[in-house]
């Protein structure tokens, strides 16, 4: 039995060519009781030193300059050829820990040291040092048994290495491997003589405690003892997992332990499958909603413990269902796998995302007592999501709605948490996309009567509760009264008139559009009928296909006998579909509008801009109109993005032999700025309202009696805009300007600069530089892109050199003058700004001879 004084008896030598390390092993040896410590930092020393003390541990820096730690140990197998090595190595260099051990090292530690774990390591390799130094004491008996033991294991060798299994046998009394199967090299990929020379416990076959556990067991002479463990591999790229069956043979006061160790690999392989299938989404990877909830669940416990908050965002991919349709299912997938690993960048380490169906995604949050931070994950989620994804080649661009449910405030169970917020998230869809909302008490009283409404709906059809208004369009060129648009309207009992926006989403969802579109077209010809009795012969009549009217019923034959019923004559007819009824099947849709245009029914492509339609099918479809969406109309006097997008849709719209209308025209301005773009008709409340059928026949009339005709052409009008937040300054310089005999315009903000330049033809603009809400450079900057024929003039009582000098080099601003101005000075760069634009440009209608006040002088053509 070695006892504790036998352990601290035992001679050490610490090799190391750096004194400090030298000197910090030495000092915690020492001071823990091992008395006979020798060091050396020459480490060409040691093999001498060996066979003259004959050290029971060496503790073997491997990286040294004047020999490393590789050629001691080759020194010492010659000191004691085939001696049991008591090198214990030092390395800072975890991938150098196999080849030691392979080079015959005992066990090993890292740098830097770990105190507790260099000292157990020690007393560990000096446990095995002296029992084995104790056990070759026996002389001639231990050799006789080690002969013994080397005829049985060869009996048993055909046996083992007919198995793929593993096996090691282990001389208990030493803690030594005796002999390895060839199993167990081709496992490990090491050589025999190399498994031979590892410590059972460095390779990962059990603790020393364990081992020692299963020698002091008492039992049959064969007792197992199955574990699961990690083996070390030779290549050092991870480790092999293996199920481990221990026996222990014992033959009088010796003892022999066998360990059979099977690889489990594919089992944990197939386990850890079975398990990611079963609680994460197959396509994007993400937790699934069973594991979602469960995480939820875990979330809010913790919470009620910390007095925590908890936020579940629930998001909904804004028109997926169109992109999907679009572009097709595999396309659509490669959507959602992009969407959640953009979703996954914005969120925490420790927050959940989780793929509950379809494009429905949702986030755990886990916070203070602010609910700030969901607003700023929630504005990060969809300012991701803006750039455009990149599908195989096809650019897509989409948002994302998102609802917002809290915990404690909302819900404390996790099924209710989700549903709240799934409503919410409802609520931001329907205001406008692309947005949040929280939810609240009173959005549960909307989804109940969501299902009122729809319940309501399915009998207003055949209760006859429709009734269709009808929307005027002008015609820029004329002023006239082009045609109308139909649009629904429900009178619904005890709530009165009940506009589309309230009760079509739910018509799509539920079919019910279908029928309730086949009913529109009928009324819009019986509409067109009666008109022609009351005299109104030529007014076309637009009506609007939904895209699921468009796929699932037969738009052709709906059509064909409203016409034939009410004998009306097509042309007077006019169809408005999207651009995603229009691209869900190409193919088919060319058909179908092929058949209509036999018919001489006109087509219209609504919204046209907002989709994903290609210009090579647009040039395929019998079209005849595009239509530009409200959203590029609404700002087109002072975005430049819009104005530009809509010029485009003219221009090319033109090119192809379509007429274009804007729809949502609600201003003069926007009016006057379509009319100049060459935009052939309009609509919106600026025109008129929807009006009854009646009222529509008035309004026609007086129309055609005094048509809205167009301003008088104004190119040649000299016009100045000056633009300044002050109105004495303002009728100051009017009053200058008036005696030049310009048409001078006064804008007392930016918004109404753009009005009036959307109004008159401007060529010179005159403006101040500091002025509320938009400064003169960044006035004149969007200036320069929407009329970049324009002479651009910053006046102003602040140099500002940095911001006017960044603009004049842009191109953005002409000249820059100080305030207070001198009036000739002023009056005289004016006119030079004038005969510069007239030089570039002339005037409009050379046949006219110019005046002051309209358009250049002949001196200065």
């Amino acid at each position: 039995m070695i006892s504790q004084a036998d352990i601290r008896r035992a001679r050490i030598l610490v090799v190391d060519d750096q004194q400090v390390n030298v000197q910090l092993l030495e000092y915690l040896l020492k001071t823990t009781g091992y008395d006979n410590v020798d060091s050396v930092t020459d480490p060409r020393q040691v093999a001498e030193l060996h066979r003259e003390k004959q050290y029971d541990l060496i503790i073997l820096d491997l990286h040294m300059p004047l020999m490393s730690g590789f050629e001691v140990m080759e020194q010492l197998k010659e000191v004691e050829p085939g001696a049991w090595l008591p090198v214990l190595v030092v390395t800072a260099e975890p991938d150098k820990k196999l080849a030691a051990l392979k080079a015959g090292a005992r066990d090993f530690i890292s740098k830097p040291f770990d105190t507790v774990e260099v000292m157990a390591r020690i007393r560990n390799l000096l446990e095995v040092r002296l029992l084995h130094r104790e056990s070759n004491d026996y002389g001639a008996r231990m050799e006789r048994k080690v002969k013994e033991r080397t005829a049985e294991l060869a009996r048993f060798r055909g046996a083992m290495d007919a198995t793929a299994d593993a096996i090691f046998l282990i001389d208990a009394a030493n803690m030594a491997m005796v002999d390895v199967s060839d199993g167990a090299c081709r496992m490990l990929g090491f050589s025999r003589d190399a498994l031979l020379r590892i410590d059972p416990v460095a390779l990962g076959l059990a603790t020393r405690e364990h081992l020692q556990r299963l020698l002091r067991d008492e039992g049959t002479p064969r007792e197992h003892d199955v574990v699961e463990t990690d083996l070390l591999r030779a290549d050092g790229q991870g480790s092999v997992p293996v199920e481990i069956g221990w026996q222990k043979l014992s033959e009088g006061h010796s003892h022999m332990l066998i360990a059979v160790a099977r690889d489990i690999s594919e089992r944990i392989h197939a386990q850890q499958r079975l398990k990611h299938l079963a609680h994460y989404d197959g396509l994007t990877g993400l937790p699934n909603r069973s594991l979602f909830f469960q995480n939820l669940r875990d979330a809010i416990e913790l919470a009620r413990d910390k007095q925590w908050r908890v936020a579940v965002l629930f998001m909904a991919i804004d028109r997926f269902k169109i992109i999907n349709d679009s572009l097709g299912p595999a396309l659509g997938d490669e959507l959602l796998r992009q969407f959640s690993t953009r979703l996954v960048r914005c969120v925490r380490l420790r927050d959940t995302v989780g793929r509950l169906g379809g494009d429905e995604f949702a986030l755990i949050l886990t916070m203070a007592r602010d609910q700030q931070e969901a607003v700023n994950t929630a504005n990060e989620v969809r300012e991701s999501m803006r750039a455009p994804f990149d599908l195989h080649g096809q650019q897509a661009a989409l948002t994302v709605s998102i609802g917002i449910a809290m915990y404690p405030d909302d819900a404390t169970d996790p099924g209710t948490l989700v549903k709240y917020a799934d409503t919410a998230m409802v609520r931001a869809r329907e205001a406008g996309r692309d947005g949040f909302r929280f939810f609240t008490a009173g959005m549960n009283v909307q989804v109940l009567a969501r299902l009122d409404l729809e319940l309501a709906l399915r009998s207003a059809l055949d209760d006859d509760q429709f009734e269709l208004h009808y929307q005027p369009k002008m015609d820029l060129n004329t002023g006239r009264v082009s045609g109308v648009e139909a649009l629904l309207r429900w009178n619904r009992p005890g709530f009165g008139l009940v506009y589309p926006a309230e009760f079509v989403p739910v018509m799509e969802e539920t079919g019910l559009v279908v029928r309730v579109g086949e009913w529109i077209i009928g009324e819009a010809c019986r509409q067109i009928a009666a008109w022609q009795e009351q005299g109104l012969r030529d007014l076309r009549v637009a009506v609007n296909v939904s895209s699921r009217q468009f796929a699932e019923g037969d738009l052709g034959q709906t059509v064909h006998e409203a016409l034939e019923r009410h004998a009306v004559e097509p042309a007077l007819l006019e169809l408005e579909l999207t651009e995603s009824a229009l691209m869900r099947q190409a193919e088919h849709t060319i058909e179908v509008l092929a058949r209509l245009k036999q018919m001489g029914i006109k087509v219209a492509i609504d919204d046209f801009g907002t989709g994903y339609s290609s210009l090579a099918y647009l040039r395929r479809f019998p079209i005849d109109k595009l239509k530009i969406d409200i959203a590029f109309v609404r700002d087109i006097i002072t975005n430049p993005d819009d104005a530009a997008i809509a010029q485009a849709i003219i221009n090319m719209a033109h090119s192809l032999h379509m007429l274009v209308i804007a729809e949502g025209v609600e201003t003069r301005a926007q009016m006057a700025y379509l009319r100049r773009h060459r935009c052939d008709e309009i609509q919106g409340f600026h025109f008129s309202r929807a009006l009854t059928p009646d009222a529509l026949v008035a309004m026609v009339e007086e129309n055609r009696s005094q048509p809205d005709k167009p301003s008088a052409d104004d190119r040649n009008v000299q016009t100045l805009l000056v633009v300044d937040d002050d109105v004495n300054v303002l009728g100051a310089l009017h009053r200058l300007f008036r005696r030049d005999n310009y048409r001078v315009l006064t804008a007392a903000s930016a918004a109404e600069g753009f009005e009036l330049l959307a109004l008159h033809n401007v060529q010179v603009i005159l403006c101040d530089q500091r002025m509320p809400v938009m400064s003169g450079t960044e006035f004149l900057s969007k200036v320069k892109e929407m009329y970049p024929d324009t002479i651009r003039i910053i006046l102003s009582g602040y140099t500002e050199v940095g911001t006017v000098l960044e603009s004049i080099n842009r191109g953005a601003i002409y000249r820059f003058y100080t305030k207070p101005w001198d009036d000739d000075e002023l009056r005289e760069n004016v006119r030079l700004a004038f005969r510069h634009y007239w030089l570039q440009h002339g005037p409009y209608d050379d046949r006219k001879t110019p005046r002051m006040g309209e358009g250049p002088a002949p001196s200065e053509r």
